[in-house]
């Protein structure tokens, strides 16, 4: 099993069942398993749909050079964590390793940044696999209004909803697919995504295709024909098609191997996603064009939902069937693996004190973060209603905060492995390349992008044109957002301060020890017994 079930943690003292140090369970994620956790979290069906159309509105036929400007810094980034995790694996990750190498304030905001974007991303998760559960059941039962009523706002909040609470729920109780229904999800949609490309490059190839478009080399080349907004409008985009591969990360703890299996299952998945969407990506542009009408993916029906309209005309009636519920698939394999991540990562930041201790109790039966788990469904329901309401486009004003929020924390990240190996940067070639070459410039790259892209999101005009006194939308969902933690940090640390003066998690380099968690794991277990046996 990928994370251990109720009825095999039903006694947490064996041996194959010894928690970690925070009450997780441990041995039980493996190298591939921990791939498929990161694909499912990545969902490559959902983030196509949902996001290939505001690349393509920022920076057109470049396209494919964006998606592979966008593995550069988060494959660089990718050795960062690769490198803590091999030393200090936690399930705190960007937070825990951040606090210790910068401190406990660019900690807590690397964590905030973590967090919140998991939290945000879990509705628009759910919100796609409203739209394509009333599509997919629509088709198959040949009604037009059926099909159409995820458009509808109010039916459309109350179904996402309902997603997160379905999903926050078994979350909470501990039930996790195995390793085999997680291999079938995955697998499932890669396989149709793959069909569908073959069968658009096809067509594309064959001069059959609506878009008349010619292949073109100049097509990967991002150093021509773009300014640097658009670049950076659409770097972020295509940072946030790759994220999700962190998920292994979080599970160190859970791992088989802690110090090596997170870091490979992290790279593996990355890779697999990296050609997945440069398949993806030509097939779609080639086949329909970047045009803002018909079917092209400048359109605003292609930027809202891409598969919703080319599923049709490139696979037929029975592909598009296929094809709708790949991407339904792609959104509950997802909705199961990305409220780990989240949910981990209060649990850290409970257990050292930087949020209130009630994050930190695990459930000592099924070991899972309960509290932290019921909290990230509630406060991604009720982000997504009030994004809702104020944004007609609300997944493309979302997925480009996301990309903010992702490329903050993610170089925080980066940049915490750099300082916090430097007494090894010369140590060997290995080192000098991983521990300060690579992460210093996966950083430096996400960082400048993050600060371009928060000069551009100010403007109404970037995402669905959503506008608050003057400003775009995306600026208060990206940067907002952001420094809405900052005063929850300031909140936490008037609450709690031993975090913040470094006694819970202080500061350290490279081959000093990790700290327990500032209480017991005892402390943890009782809390959570007591809050189970309240049901």
């Amino acid at each position: 099993m990928l994370v251990h079930n109720a009825s095999e943690a039903a006694v947490p003292d064996q041996d194959d069942t010894i928690p970690s140090g925070k009450g997780l369970a441990t041995g039980k994620v493996g190298t591939f398993a921990g791939a498929i956790l990161s694909i499912a979290s990545i969902a490559p069906a959902y983030t196509t749909t949902a996001s290939m159309g505001l690349i393509v509105a920022a920076v057109g036929l470049k396209m494919p050079a964006l998606l592979i400007a966008g593995f550069v810094p988060m494959f660089l980034a990718a050795y960062a964590y690769r490198e803590f995790s091999a030393e200090t694996p936690d399930c705190g990750a960007s937070f825990t390793w951040s606090a210790r190498a910068l401190g406990p304030y660019a900690g807590w905001m690397a964590g905030w940044g973590a967090v919140i974007a998991v939290v945000i991303v879990l509705a628009n998760i759910a919100a796609v696999g409203a739209t394509f559960l009333y599509l997919f059941i629509g088709r198959l039962t040949h009604s037009e209004t059926i099909a159409t009523l995820g458009d509808n706002k109010l039916i459309n909040i109350v179904t996402t909803l309902a997603f997160l609470a379905a999903a926050g729920w078994a979350a909470s109780r501990g039930i996790s697919s195995s390793e085999r229904a997680q291999y079938v999800l995955v697998g499932f949609q890669l396989i149709v995504l793959l069909l569908f490309a073959g069968i658009a490059l096809a067509k594309a190839m064959n001069g059959d295709a609506p878009s008349g478009l010619s292949f073109s080399l100049d097509w990967f080349n991002p150093l021509t024909g773009l300014t640097l907004g658009a670049f950076a409008i659409g770097l972020v985009g295509s940072v946030f098609m790759y994220w999700g591969w962190d998920t292994a990360l979080t599970l160190g703890e859970e791992c088989t191997d802690p110090k090596r299996t997170p870091g490979r299952a992290g790279l593996l998945s990355i890779l697999t996603v990296l050609g997945t969407y440069l398949l993806l990506g030509v097939a779609l542009m080639w086949y329909a064009g970047v045009g803002d009408t018909g079917i092209g993916l400048g359109g605003t029906d292609a930027r809202n939902n891409v598969f919703g309209t080319l599923a049709e005309p490139v696979m037929g009636g029975s592909g598009e069937l296929l094809l709708f519920l790949a991407v339904l698939v792609s959104t509950i394999a997802s909705l199961q693996a990305t409220f780990l991540p989240a949910a981990r990562a209060m649990l850290a930041m409970g257990a050292f004190k930087a949020l209130p201790q009630r994050f930190a109790t695990v459930d000592p039966v099924c070991q899972v973060p309960r509290f932290a788990t019921a909290v990230a469904a509630l406060v991604a329901g009720g982000l997504y209603a009030i994004t809702a309401l104020l944004s007609e486009h609300v997944l493309l004003d979302t997925i480009a905060a996301l990309g903010i929020m992702i490329c903050w924390y993610y170089g925080i990240t980066a940049f915490a492995s750099v300082w916090y190996f430097r007494k090894r940067w010369f140590a060997s070639v290995r080192d000098a390349v991983f521990k300060l070459i690579f992460p210093l410039s996966g950083g430096t790259m996400l960082l400048v992008v993050f600060g371009i892209s928060v000069r551009e999101s100010l403007k109404p005009e970037v995402g669905s044109g959503a506008s608050i006194f003057g400003i775009g939308l995306v600026f208060y969902l990206g940067f907002g957002i952001l420094a809405a933690g900052a005063v929850l940090m300031l909140i936490q640390r008037w609450r709690e301060p031993a975090y913040f003066r470094g006694e819970t998690l202080p500061r350290a380099v490279s081959g000093d020890p990790m700290p327990a968690p500032a209480e017991p794991h005892s402390h943890a277990l009782q809390s959570s017994a007591h809050f189970g046996n309240q049901e």
